[in-house]
């Protein structure tokens, strides 16, 4: 082992939930091209915003992952969007690298932050989340519970609300990806819509 190695100390993965750099820790991704791993850190309720993903129509390059919340929010900002834009602005206890959640970063949001006692939308591809660790299995009615993260409990200060979130995740040139924080649906949608984005950022793990 080198000495620089010896010397960066192991990070402690936290528990879900715990307050971490910045927000709040919400899982672990893998990106799919390198291996790397990288947790989640989910911000405070009240940086949510409220906006557009982009132009309807127009496709943008570099907003396809579904793991790298902050290249695709910087591909998305550069092209215009006021929504990627204001989220990179973000200063939160001196941490200044948010973004809009890649959509398996999102899922992750949902999985452990599940607001409601509501059943899971138990279709289509919701809950599959092979970039995730451990990997996300579909959604069954009853699983994901509702968060044991008490804040995070619907009416909570922290609890996302019943509605629909954009991830930074494009689907094409007139659709992005959101989910519903109700019941787990995951679909893609127009562009144009007016949606709320909870941020994050991210941190290498090894």
């Amino acid at each position: 082992m080198s000495a620089v190695a010896q010397a960066v100390p192991a990070l402690t993965i936290p528990a879900i939930g715990q307050p971490f750099g910045g927000g709040f820790f919400s899982g672990i991704t893998r990106d799919p091209a390198t291996g790397k791993r990288y947790l989640n850190i989910t911000a405070g309720a009240e940086h949510e915003l409220v906006g557009a993903w982009g132009k309807y129509g127009e496709k943008i390059d570099g907003a396809d992952s579904f793991t790298d919340s902050r290249a695709n929010t910087e591909a998305m900002a550069a092209a215009g969007s006021e929504l990627a834009q204001k989220v990179l602005a973000l200063d939160i206890d001196g941490f200044a690298d948010w973004a809009i959640p890649a959509r398996d970063v999102q899922e992750l949001q949902y999985r452990n932050f599940k607001p409601t006692t509501e059943e899971n939308w138990a279709y289509g591809r919701n809950g599959d989340n092979p970039n995730s660790e451990p990997v996300g299995l579909l959604y069954s009615a009853e699983s994901p519970t509702q968060t044991s993260v008490e804040a995070f409990q619907e009416g909570g200060p922290e609890a996302f609300r019943d509605t629909w979130y954009w991830s930074s995740s494009q689907r094409s040139a007139n659709n992005a990806f959101f989910m519903y924080f109700d019941g787990g649906f995951q679909l893609n949608g127009v562009k144009g819509n007016e949606l709320r984005v909870r941020p994050v950022r991210s941190q290498l793990i090894d």
